[in-house]
């Protein structure tokens, strides 16, 4: 197999309580930023929601000379749009993004109810109130076909309200049974021990992203959603390939203690980890730097998870795994008289007894 490193002797294990800290740190910060932003009067909710989750309407307009956003929001006032969300689009410089909520009522020529005419009532209202920066584009031309345009509204996208319920229900089940699945699995091919390392340490990646959207207000949409489910499996990956080779060292190197196992064991598979986990960072860094505002969401979320679920195999998974295995060692040894060695239980304490039984000949 290709290693880049070889003979690492690295005390990982060591290193758990500084990560740990870190990410009891971060998580600490998501938390007072979620609370802080709904109990402040006049905050915004905890998690910047799209339209996908809360319903609405985003337009995204181009302009000759893009006004500020400030000037864009007064303008959606007077227009009867109290609460806009105003975004600059990171690729074009000369676009913006202008997120309204779905109208309850209608005008006279709207049928109440019914979606498409919410959209329309949105994109009119946001049309009235970009005329005052001059006229729009014609429907079949552009602003350099169109030299007395100021403006064209390029994109218009929209969710309604139920549907965005639904969306946000269906996410969270996806997730929970995504997370139970993998419980079940580990539990079933490996040990109990190791699933709960496993499955807290997945808890882990996904909380502190959300941390870090919910700190930042990054935009939490339908790609966010797959960026998690994609990181539960990322992160799911990186622990069953340790758990592995700590099994294996269980058997074949039974008179030394989990720690040094479990350090042997990411020492022996970290040229695996570089190699895998640095190739998907280095891909996950292009979509943030190339991949424009339709995968802003989701490669921000990779970036973070890419970076957590390495270091959460490390610092949580393992610790926990070798943890109830060393208690689980410790209540055998009561049972069958086994000796402690240097204060530290053995690798093959932690194994389940076998009772011998003699032979007839």
């Amino acid at each position: 197999m290709f290693q880049i490193l070889s003979d690492i002797n690295v005390d990982w294990m060591g290193w758990r309580k500084p990560l740990v800290l870190v990410s009891v740190v971060i998580l600490v910060a998501g938390l007072i930023s979620a609370i802080g932003r709904q109990l402040t009067p006049g905050g915004t909710e905890a998690f910047n929601l799209g339209v996908d989750f809360q319903g609405g309407t985003v337009i995204t307009a181009k302009f000759r000379q893009k006004p500020t956003a400030d000037e864009i929001r007064t303008a959606l006032n007077n227009a009867g749009i109290m609460e806009p969300i105003i975004q600059d689009s990171t690729d074009k410089t000369d676009e913006i993004l202008i997120k309204v909520p779905l109208f309850e009522s209608a005008t006279e020529n709207v049928v109440q109810g019914e979606e498409a005419n919410q959209v329309n009532q949105g994109r009119e209202l946001v049309k009235k109130a970009l005329d005052n920066f001059g006229a729009e584009a014609g429907a079949t031309q552009d602003l350099t076909t169109d030299e007395t345009a100021s403006y064209k509204i390029v994109g218009t996208d929209s969710v309604g309200p139920v549907a965005g319920e639904q969306l946000r229900d269906a996410a969270v089940i996806a997730t929970l049974l995504s997370m139970i699945g993998i419980l079940l699995f580990i539990a079933f091919r490996y040990d109990w021990t190791y699933a709960a390392g496993a499955v807290v340490a997945v808890f882990h990646d996904v909380l502190i992203t959300l941390a870090f959207f919910s700190v930042f207000q990054w935009e939490v949409s339908l790609t966010v959603l797959a960026a998690l489910l994609t990181l539960v499996g990322f992160s799911v990956n990186d622990s069953i390939v340790i758990f592995d080779r700590i099994r294996e060292n269980l058997t074949l190197s039974r008179d030394k203690s989990l720690y040094q196992l479990t350090n042997d064991s990411i020492n022996q598979t970290m040229s695996r980890t570089i190699v895998t986990n640095g190739l998907v960072f280095l891909s996950v860094l292009a979509l943030v730097l190339f991949g424009g505002e339709v995968l802003r969401g989701f490669s921000l979320a990779l970036f973070v998870g890419c970076i957590t679920g390495t270091y959460s195999t490390i610092a949580i998974a393992s610790p926990i795994a070798i943890w109830w295995q060393s208690k689980l060692g410790q209540a055998e040894m009561k049972d069958v008289g086994a000796k402690e060695v240097a204060g530290e239980k053995l690798a093959s304490a932690s194994r389940r007894s076998v009772t011998r039984r003699p032979v007839t000949r």
